[in-house]
């Protein structure tokens, strides 16, 4: 994988994409005058004597308390040190790098007052694997992610944990095996690192991978139980979807066509079919997967602006001599918060649609197949508790999904008494997901073993290649056995992206809008 090269400002969903995945990443040398004219600034600022929040004062309603000269680099470790006070579970690695990695492109743009020496260590944890230990939560969307990214801060300072090399380490002695000391903040350093999304768009970015993955995988299992059920593909025609007008709808029925391209399985009742229309799960697939990829894609353009945006306080503006600290609000994760919610609904949608296919496939009267698609009902139970397993898990999602953004609570004496919970609303979409990708994963055993009970009849080629890299993890079900070995091995296919990848060139839409 190429390393990514941050370019502040200008970073897209792709490279974000990247570094979530594993990418190696840098800033691009040509912010370094940037960072050392907002520093410079900085000090300017204090020439004057002004009083400027959380650069010679108290910090949130302790903000009319002015901080002595003398005291000023205590103030930011001390900042640093009082708001490291998150709880839980660690960050996993790799959220916990894209944040870092937001951090970084964000104080590459010249309005944090960040020493150049600051960010450059910053890029140091990226560049050597060192990884910060942060508890996930304690953070409320405003004033910034405060406490998760105390913790990232506090590792800079020699305090708290790091993982290096796959070791949890004390910070000071992570910080020295990957070849690295200690940094004393300046002033401003500490609030500028401490004050910003970057936790929750981190948590919103790597679920909005998720869901893209997921969605284009359950449009694959979608075509495959449409093809178990000997469903139509009259309901995916263009000359349909064209009088609906929604692009995301027109892109997800081209999927599907391609998908069920070649089919012998279809072929085989176009002519003599009883059947009128088939049920909602499969008729109206482009409908409802096509509202998905939309509020997919709605939530990707408001990430991507959060992502590349400044979003600590105050901000510096420096023009030559001139230079200010303006105190603003961009901390409030609000668009991040709304962005969350959109990746929840449609993280249930996906789940909640593959499941109802499931629900058809197993009942005889819907599917025409054998009844929980065992050869012997009865003496074998087939496929009826992994479908109560997609049922439980689509009804755990519906009560994860709502709305984090119309919550808030009064934080720091009622002078921050409007929160977003973006952090709260883009955490819990990992474990959505998580809960997704067993449901599809669940669909794609299904709909290969309906396929199964028309052979010789193929599917088409792209649907072909799915079903033997499933077999080649998962033979046919013949008679009931331990079936939760076979879920993880399906769960393994979606998570990689190996379903998607054998379906080999089917153009699968994505959250990236085409030019």
């Amino acid at each position: 994988m190429s390393p990514i090269v941050l370019s502040p400002g200008e970073v897209g969903l792709a490279q974000w994409r990247a570094i979530y995945r594993g990418a190696s990443v840098g800033l691009d040398p040509a912010a370094a005058p940037r960072i050392a004219a907002s520093a410079a600034a900085v000090e300017r600022i204090l020439a004057r004597g002004e009083a400027v929040y959380g650069v010679n004062t108290g910090f949130g309603k302790l903000a009319s308390v002015r901080i002595e000269a003398c005291d000023l680099a205590r103030l930011q470790r001390n900042i640093v040190l009082s708001h490291a006070a998150g709880v839980g579970e660690p960050m996993p690695v790799p959220i916990a790098r894209l944040m870092l990695a937001l951090k970084l492109a964000s104080l590459g743009q010249g309005a944090s007052g960040v020493a150049p020496a600051t960010v450059a260590l910053l890029e140091a944890l990226l560049a050597r694997g060192l990884t910060p230990v942060i508890p996930a939560q304690g953070s409320v969307g405003a004033s910034g992610d405060l406490a998760p990214l105390a913790h990232m801060a506090a590792v800079m300072i020699g305090v708290g944990e790091g993982i290096y090399e796959g070791e949890r380490l004390p910070a000071e002695a992570a910080l020295a095996r990957a070849g690295l000391s200690p940094r004393a903040l300046g002033p401003k350093e500490g609030l500028a690192l401490l004050n910003g999304t970057q936790f929750s768009t981190a948590y919103a970015l790597a679920a909005l991978f998720e869901a893209e993955r997921l969605l284009q995988t359950a449009l694959i299992t979608g075509a495959l139980a449409t093809e178990a059920a000997k469903g139509s593909d009259t309901p995916f025609d263009p000359r349909i979807q064209a009088l609906r007008r929604h692009p995301a709808q027109v892109e997800t029925a081209h999927a599907l066509r391609e998908l069920m391209a070649g089919s012998a399985i279809r072929a085989s009742h176009r002519v003599g079919d009883a059947r009128v229309q088939d049920p909602y799960c499969l008729r109206c697939q482009p409908q409802v997967m096509g509202a998905c990829l939309t509020l997919l894609r709605q939530a990707a353009d408001t990430l991507a602006a959060e992502a590349n945006g400044v979003t600590d306080n105050p901000l510096i503006f420096e023009d030559g001599e001139e230079a200010e600290a303006l105190s603003g609000g961009n901390f409030h994760a609000e668009p991040v918060a709304f962005a969350a919610d959109m990746i929840a609904i449609a993280l249930c949608e996906i789940g909640s649609l593959a499941e109802r296919r499931i629900a058809m496939l197993v009942d005889p009267s819907l599917s025409g197949l054998p009844a929980f698609l065992t050869p012997r009902p009865g003496l074998n139970s087939g496929f009826m508790i992994p479908q109560v397993t997609a049922a439980a898990l689509v009804s755990e999602n519906k009560q994860k999904a709502y709305p984090a953004s119309v919550d808030s609570i009064p934080t720091s004496a009622n002078q921050e008494d409007h929160v977003s919970m973006a952090a709260h609303g883009a955490r819990r979409l990992i474990g959505m997901a998580d809960n997704v990708a067993a449901v599809v994963a669940i669909e794609l055993l299904a709909a290969a073993q309906g396929c199964d009970f028309h052979r010789p009849l193929p599917c088409g080629a792209a649907l072909e290649a799915v079903r033997r890299r499933l077999r080649e993890a998962v033979p046919h079900l013949d008679d009931d056995r331990h079936l939760h070995p076979d879920i993880q091995s399906a769960i393994r296919l979606v998570n990689t992206g190996a379903v998607i990848t054998a379906a080999g060139d089917v153009a699968l839409p994505g959250v990236e809008t085409k030019a």
